[in-house]
């Protein structure tokens, strides 16, 4: 509907510059570009290589995003922007060019939660939030399981990672084994061709007097890099479908098992789940199998809207801007380690 706020999202809190525009809960237009290949040569993304590309991307995939969508930047009513967390350098790249927009259109301005928007995406595709949901998001930096009575504003951590998030530890499991970077959608293909009980790799943290909602994959991790070598010293060759496959079982049986146990535990029905990782075929497998067994409902946005993306910044700005949420100041500053409790930078 014309009344309801059309809002640009601007993403780079790590390698992709991701433009999206959004009227109210419809999705216009989600164009990104990323860098991910100037970083396979050195196994992760380097934050330098990272920041320059979005610098030449930026205006670029604004225009492409505006051409998808069929209006003009004077036909905005805010801007939106990741402020954190994330990388600093990438941050300062899309806050300072939200600020610019802002700036020259006479916009309102909404510094938001990169966690926060991971959440509101899924609006975009199921419709508006039940409150309160459980979200599990999972991604490259993060590991998180969320309590959201309001995405707009009320935001609590139940836990996270300790150590190496989820999607961490699937990229360097992947340069174990000799995959290409990133590391999951690798392992995801290779693990179909394997089995997921042929190894029996430890589950972090999931002890009778371990955190119930926090998680670590580092030593899941070490575990399976010493089970390769092992292999490799002993002249054996290495089954890497099923190193894979016994791998993702281990990470995704975790995530999946303390997310049910937050939703049970907290009287809630419905679990979304986000981030890069929320893409792996057998994590929405498992996930599906023990909501339906616990009579939860399970809401997992298409895999594209499930990476980084300007759509799901857009999104949450549209429902800060429906929802009459005080914008942020001009100076708002790039927080590489914004706390999810914050879901918008608030006025000073």
């Amino acid at each position: 509907m014309a009344d309801e706020p059309l809002v640009l999202g601007i993403e780079t809190s790590c390698d992709e510059t991701g433009v999206g525009i959004v009227r109210g809960t419809t999705l216009l237009a989600d164009a990104v570009a990323s860098s991910v290949d100037e970083h396979a040569r050195f196994g992760g993304v380097v934050p330098e290589v990272a920041s320059r590309a979005h610098l030449e991307a930026m205006i670029p995939t604004v225009r492409r995003a505006l051409d998808q969508a069929g209006v003009t930047l004077r036909d905005v009513d805010a801007i939106a922007v990741t402020a954190g967390p994330g990388l600093a350098g990438t941050l300062l790249v899309g806050v300072a060019a939200a600020k610019a927009y802002a700036m020259a259109l006479d916009k309102p301005l909404y510094g938001v939660n990169h966690l926060a928007a991971h959440v509101a995406v899924d609006q975009l595709e199921h419709g508006p939030l039940p409150e309160p949901c459980v979200a599990l998001l999972v991604s490259g930096g993060h590991s998180s399981l969320l309590l959201v009575p309001d995405v707009t504003g009320d935001v609590r951590e139940l836990g996270s990672t300790i150590d190496d998030a989820a999607g961490e530890a699937f990229d360097k499991i992947a340069r174990v084994l000799g995959l290409p970077f990133p590391g999951g959608p690798h392992i995801d293909r290779v693990a179909r061709e394997g089995d997921p009980s042929a190894i029996d790799f430890p589950r972090g943290l999931t002890g009778p007097r371990d955190p119930a909602y926090d998680f670590s994959f580092s030593g899941l991790k070490t575990a399976v890099a010493r089970w390769v070598e092992a292999r490799e010293r002993a002249g054996e060759p290495v089954p890497v479908a099923d190193v894979a496959a016994s791998f993702q079982e281990a990470v995704v049986d975790v995530l999946t098992a303390k997310a049910v146990r937050a939703c049970q535990e907290h009287g809630v029905d419905h679990l979304l789940i986000g981030g890069g990782v929320a893409a792996n075929s057998r994590l929405r497998a498992l996930a599906e199998e023990r909501c339906a067994r616990a009579g939860i409902r399970l809401r997992v946005p298409r895999p594209k809207l499930c990476t980084d993306n300007g759509a799901m910044v857009a999104a949450l700005g549209a429902e800060l801007v429906a929802r009459n949420v005080t914008p942020s100041e001009l100076d708002l500053p790039a927080d590489s380690s914004l706390p999810v409790t914050e879901v918008v930078v608030a006025a000073s």
